[in-house]
């Protein structure tokens, strides 16, 4: 069963971004982006990238992040 874990803190960020883990994006509940990979993050951005020109900045107060995980 799949397992939602959600990422909040710098060091779950960068744990996402150092082993290029694929994540959901939900603004407003609703999901905006799937599948991505985080490729950089600052204090209140977080930006992904799902195909080779695509990157996405969301905003880090405005959307949730989650890495989905294989239970």
């Amino acid at each position: 069963m799949p397992i939602n874990r959600r990422l909040n803190t710098d060091q779950d960020f960068q744990d996402a971004l150092d082993r290029q883990l694929r994540i959901r994006v939900f603004h407003n509940s609703h999901m905006v982006e799937s599948g991505a990979i985080i490729v950089r993050f600052t204090e209140d951005k977080i930006i992904t990238q799902t195909s080779v020109s695509d990157l996405t900045y969301h905003s880090r107060q405005e959307c949730e992040f989650f890495q989905l995980k294989k239970g």
